[in-house]
């Protein structure tokens, strides 16, 4: 039986105000952020779902707070929802490392699929643990409406992945998940089978 599963990006931390890649590393809310968390939480109210699932980093574990609040659920944390780690482009941005190599950065616009950053994970493999990981939420709570909190860059390559795109085309084809905005996803876990319902749904005026 299918599950709809509401993605949401967390809010604005303090390196994504300034367009640097977080990752792995664990980085605070920005009060705008915290701001988008309580707008989701209101949103939620009005859309409620039966269970809520983040990423184990603390901007996700916040983001979902306040959903849960409102509808009196627990958090479920996910491992395999965390953010893809950059190697070395962590707290950094793209413009920085282009200046320092800007072969790579070029090769890396191209197919950030084929040209990583250099100690980063491999986005394939990325794109496998975040699907499995929407399976096997997916497959708990068959019919129902479930948040799921999590990232930028991990959602967008699911989302390339359970619905046919090239992985290659995950920057152009989903240019930016908005923060707090959710999108809408429609998954049967025992066919593989999805279907993308929204994309980007705001709950919070933009910063």
């Amino acid at each position: 039986m299918t599950a709809t599963l509401l993605l949401a990006r967390h809010g604005q931390t303090v390196w994504h105000a300034e367009n640097r890649y977080a990752g792995v590393s664990d980085i605070a809310l920005t009060d705008t952020g915290r701001a988008q968390a309580e707008a989701l939480g209101r949103w939620i109210g009005e859309h409620p779902v039966d269970a809520v699932w983040t990423s184990p980093l603390s901007r996700a574990v916040a983001t979902a707070e306040p959903a849960c609040r409102t509808l009196g659920l627990t958090p479920r944390r996910e491992p395999d929802l965390r953010e893809c780690d950059f190697g070395v482009v962590e707290g950094r941005t793209l413009a920085e490392f282009a200046e320092e190599n800007p072969a790579h950065a070029d090769a890396y616009r191209a197919d950030p699929v084929a040209h990583p950053f250099p100690g980063a994970e491999d986005p394939a493999a990325a794109a496998e643990r975040g699907a499995a990981a929407l399976h096997r939420i997916a497959a708990a709570h068959p019919g129902e409406r479930v948040l799921v909190v999590a990232h930028n860059t991990l959602l967008r390559l699911v989302l390339c992945r359970l619905l046919g795109i090239p992985l290659a085309d995950y920057r152009r084809v989903f240019p930016k998940l908005r923060n707090a905005a959710v999108t809408e996803l429609r998954l049967d876990p025992e066919t593989g089978t999805a279907g993308l319902l929204s994309l980007n749904l705001p709950t919070a005026p933009a910063p």
